[in-house]
């Protein structure tokens, strides 16, 4: 019974891994860190059309852009601050510190022959984290230490029906990798515990559309809809670490999955009073429902190594934000936004790997124009979790979590 709790804890373990993402930075496992001028402004920018990351923001945007040809490269550098506490022992933990490092790359371009057409690919990584805790921590048969990388690549095509109209479709192809370090409750002759240690790649596919709406000057408006992206890991690698003796219980073997990543819907609102002067409100509505239980088929069955199917009953949530940009010059502009972020995860399912809460963040950017073509923009956030106290349902692992974190970013931006 022992061997079949450590690994089904496990096993629920790797399933959160594939799907999960900076928690720190959005509900569940979402990471909005696409644009640096829209996570200026809260991470705004589907009711404007900014720049071509209107690719990811909303594809019909990108055919009311400037500028004919144009490069985006950026890159965030996050660092999280987290403390697990139980307050009945008076013991307190926290991860090791380090630095996630998200990127984003776009590029459009205009057919001269087709002026109301825009192409555009992006590449960016809306999942990805790092999570270390000390080996002896007190949840160590929980987690010890995740690694997560994943790679979206979004070719895009966007017209623009009417002068005031645009519509724009990207298809998406997910990809990424993993790797995961937990304690096993074993002990060797010296009182050393065991390890498991899973890798993994996964791949996937969705599409995003979007339609953009220009009334006038002052006025405009965007929806925008992520699909649900599939993702499959066809054989994934667990290796453990234990006592000789018990080798055949804990065999080297492989695991498959199937797993959604919610749908986003975004509805976005953009209003200029003048010519200096943007401002823009937004709200995601993320389809969370579709991540209801935890299911993992290893190839080699044991006593102790079996299949699971565990239910996580995720619950949609809303994230509302808001944002501002000022033109102080022609080559200076600056950015404030703010927004409200609802986690979908219920009381009794929180975990050491995903210690969700609702989150406050506040953004601030700043662009400056090198020239008229090579534009460089800046932004920065910050995010402050709610204390969050629960006991998990299946692992009776109980603790109280604070997370803060601190998001600079920077990109360079050249347009034709």
């Amino acid at each position: 019974m022992a061997y079949f709790v450590v690994m089904k804890k496990l096993s629920l373990l790797v399933i959160i891994i594939l799907v999960s993402s900076a928690t720190l930075l959005a509900g569940g496992f979402q990471i909005n860190l696409q644009g640096q001028k829209q996570t200026g402004m809260g991470h705004t920018g589907t009711g404007l059309c900014l720049d071509n990351a209107s690719i990811l923001f909303n594809p019909g945007a990108l055919s009311f852009l400037d500028s004919l040809k144009g490069i985006y490269i950026g890159a965030s550098f996050i660092m999280p601050r987290s403390t697990y506490a139980d307050y009945a022992t008076r013991y307190t933990a926290h991860p090791v510190k380090h630095i996630g490092t998200p990127f984003t790359l776009y590029a459009n371009y205009q057919f001269k022959k087709a002026k109301k057409l825009q192409c555009g690919l992006g590449i960016y990584t809306p999942f990805g984290s790092k999570v270390q805790w000390e080996d002896d921590w007190k949840g160590q048969f929980l987690i010890r230490e995740i690694d997560l990388k994943t790679i979206f690549i979004q070719p895009t095509v966007s017209y623009k029906i009417h002068e005031k109209i645009g519509i724009g479709v990207g298809f998406v192809y997910a990809t990424g990798s993993f790797a995961l370090r937990k304690g096993v409750p074993l002990q060797d002759s010296l009182g050393n515990y065991g390890e498991a240690n899973l890798e993994g790649k996964a791949s996937g596919y969705g599409f995003n559309a979007g339609i953009y709406f220009k009334a006038n000057d002052k006025f405009s408006i965007g929806i925008d809809y992520r699909s649900e992206v599939k993702v499959s890991v066809a054989s994934g690698t667990a290796d453990f670490e234990t006592p000789s003796s018990l080798d055949y219980k804990f065999p080297t073997t492989t695991f498959t999955t199937k797993l959604r990543l919610p749908q986003v819907a975004t509805l976005g609102l953009g209003f200029a009073p003048n010519n200096k002067l943007k401002l823009a409100f937004d709200v995601n509505f993320v389809g969370w429902e579709s991540y209801d239980s935890l299911i993992i088929d290893f190839a080699d069955n044991t006593d102790a190594l079996k299949d699971v199917h565990s239910p996580r009953m995720y619950q949609n949530a809303y994230i509302f934000r808001l944002g501002a940009q000022y033109k102080l010059s022609e080559k200076w502009t600056v950015r404030l936004g703010t927004y409200y972020d609802m986690t979908p995860v219920q009381a009794g399912y929180l975990t050491p790997e995903t210690p969700d809460a609702d989150k406050i963040g506040i953004t601030a950017g700043a662009s400056f124009n090198i020239t008229k073509k090579i534009h460089i923009d800046a932004s920065f956030l910050y995010i402050e979790g709610k204390k969050r106290s629960d006991t998990n349902l299946e692992t009776d692992f109980s603790g109280t979590y604070k997370t803060r974190a601190l998001v600079p970013g920077v990109s360079l931006e050249y347009v034709f």
